[in-house]
């Protein structure tokens, strides 16, 4: 498919990067999948990836982290390509990481349907997918990345070349979009209540003089 030499002519070349790469490819295309919402344009989005990934790949050092550096040629392709179409996600470097630490107690806070939770299965609901996709793609694709594929937030800033505290921020900002458009599904399937708690903690002083009286208590 991507037109190395099996016969070894290549130094073996073709053979590590089966051994390496290849086995990432469902990983890819699911996230893919997520990125592009179209299973046509995720199969050229992996391809692609693929395509760069075997012309770089005597760049790449064996035996390190390839599920990262095949997931940042991915995330580039698929950004790059998206913002030459639109010009909508100007704002997105303006980092604003106190949200990123945002108290759970806030309106959208942790009392409302968890978006991280909903991502962690495989086959997610038609809703799921539908308000995942409504995301803009920079957060999409970061929430993706630390959702469905764990990966941590500094390597979240290496595949997608930007700090940890855009990373945290663009995260925050996709987990509140998808929840916002998830919470009115959730309440109607009785996932959440319609409204907290009526003994819900209001800030995260008192969220976390519950906690730790919580802790005292069971010790």
């Amino acid at each position: 498919m991507f037109g190395w030499n099996r016969s070894g002519e290549d130094g073996g070349k073709g053979t590590d990067f089966e051994r390496e790469a290849l086995v990432h490819m469902d990983a890819l295309y699911r996230s893919a999948l997520y990125m592009t919402r179209s299973s046509e344009q995720a199969e050229d989005l992996v391809q692609e990836t693929y395509l760069k990934a075997f012309r770089a790949f005597d760049r790449y050092k064996r035996g390190t982290n390839c599920r990262a550096w095949l997931f940042r040629i991915l995330t580039n392709t698929f950004l790059n390509t998206k913002r030459r179409k639109i010009r909508d996600v100007a704002f997105l470097d303006e980092v604003d990481t106190d949200q990123a630490t945002a108290s759970p107690m806030q309106p959208g806070g942790a009392h409302r349907f968890n978006p991280e939770k909903a991502l962690e299965f495989s086959d997610l609901s038609g809703t799921v997918k539908e308000a995942l996709a409504s995301v803009p793609a920079d957060f999409r694709t970061a929430v993706v990345l630390a959702d469905m594929q764990d990966f941590s937030y500094k390597e979240i800033a290496e595949i997608m070349e930007c700090p940890v505290g855009t990373v945290m921020s663009r995260i925050y900002r996709g987990r509140k979009l998808l929840q916002d458009r998830l919470h009115a599904h959730a309440v109607t399937q009785g996932i959440v209540p319609a409204e907290a708690p009526e003994d819900a903690p209001t800030s995260l002083d008192e969220y976390r003089a519950r906690r730790d009286e919580s802790k005292g208590g069971s010790r």
